[in-house]
C-alpha cells in the first residue's frame, strides 16, 4: 500500500485568491477608492494633499484672482486690456505683497492664486512668475480637460475633481479677491465668496471687481436691493476698480494685510 503522505501532489494554486479585488490593499485598489462609499475619503485627500504642499512652501495667505478663461493676450479692445491688467496685477501684487521673499519664519503672504487655466488666470500667474514669485494654480478636471497654464509654480500646480474642495482652498487662505470679467465660472466663484462674507462664514476680506462698466452691465446690483433680495449694506462687500493699480490701492484701503500689518480697517484673524 502506498502512503499518500510520502508522495504529495502539486500544491493547489492560490492565484485566484491573489488576483481577487478583495485581496488588494485598499489604498492601492483604484476601483475601491473610486467607489461611492469612498467619496468622503476622496474629499479628504483633495484637501490634505494641497494643504500639505502649501504649508511646506510656507504659503500662509493668497490673493485670489478670478476671470474668464476665454480672454487672451492677443485679444482686441477691452479683452486685451483685461489680460494686460491681470498680468500687471499679478506682478505688482507679488512685488508689493510679500510673496517673493518669505519672512523670518519662512512664510509667504499674498501669493497669487488662480484656477490655473488659460485666459485671465494665466495672465495673473504670468505676472507673478515675471516678478519671481511662487504662485498657485488650483486646476479642475472638466469634460474638455483643462490644461494647467505654463506660468504656475510647478510644485504649486494642483488638480481637483470636486469643485467644492477647490473652492474651499480658494477661500481658506485668501487675504483678498480680485475679479476680472468672466462668465458662469467666474460668477459662481465670485458669489461663493460674497455669500461667505455676507453670512460671516469667512473673515472680512477685500473684494474688488475690475472694470465697473462690465460688471454693472452684467449684474444689476441695485435691482437686487430694490427687490429686497439683498440689503443695501451688502453692496459694501465689494468695490470697483478700473485697472490693476487702482485694484491694489483699493485692497490696501480696505484692509489688505501686508507683512502682518493691516493697512486699512482691522481684519479678523483667520480661522485655521
Amino acid at each position: 500500500m502506498v502512503n499518500p503522505r510520502s508522495e504529495p501532489g502539486p500544491a493547489p494554486s492560490n492565484q485566484a485568491q491573489r488576483d481577487s479585488p478583495s485581496y488588494r490593499l485598499p489604498a492601492l485598489d483604484q476601483d475601491f477608492i473610486s467607489g461611492a462609499s469612498m467619496r468622503g475619503v476622496r474629499f479628504l485627500l483633495e484637501f490634505a494633499k494641497a494643504d500639505e504642499v502649501l504649508r511646506a512652501w510656507g504659503v500662509r495667505s493668497t490673493l485670489v484672482v478670478f476671470g474668464s478663461a476665454r480672454v487672451h493676450e492677443a485679444g482686441t479692445g477691452r479683452r486685451g486690456f483685461w489680460y494686460d491688467e491681470a498680468r500687471r496685477f499679478g506682478r505688482l501684487a507679488s512685488e508689493r505683497g510679500g510673496a517673493i521673499t518669505p519672512d523670518d519664519k519662512g512664510q509667504r503672504d499674498n501669493v497669487i492664486a488662480t484656477g490655473g487655466g488659460p485666459g485671465i488666470m494665466a495672465a495673473a500667474n504670468r505676472g507673478a512668475a515675471e516678478a519671481g514669485a511662487p504662485n498657485v494654480g488650483f486646476n479642475i478636471t472638466l469634460p474638455m480637460e483643462q490644461q494647467p497654464n505654463p506660468y504656475t509654480t510647478p510644485d504649486l500646480t494642483f488638480s481637483f475633481h470636486y469643485f467644492a474642495m477647490r473652492k474651499m482652498h480658494f477661500a481658506m487662505r485668501a487675504n483678498a479677491l480680485v475679479v476680472f470679467p468672466g462668465g458662469f465660472g467666474t460668477l459662481d466663484e465670485l458669489f461663493e465668496i460674497l455669500t461667505l462674507r455676507q453670512t460671516d462664514k469667512s473673515p472680512r476680506i477685500p473684494v474688488v471687481l475690475v472694470d465697473e462698466a462690465y460688471w454693472r452691465s452684467v449684474i444689476s446690483f441695485e435691482t437686487l436691493v430694490d427687490q429686497g433680495m439683498i440689503a443695501a449694506t451688502d453692496l459694501n462687500l465689494f468695490e470697483f476698480a478700473q485697472d490693476a493699480e487702482e485694484a491694489w490701492i483699493k485692497l490696501l484701503a480696505d484692509g489688505l494685510v501686508v507683512r502682518g500689518r493691516a493697512t486699512g480697517p482691522a481684519v479678523p484673524e483667520r480661522e485655521t
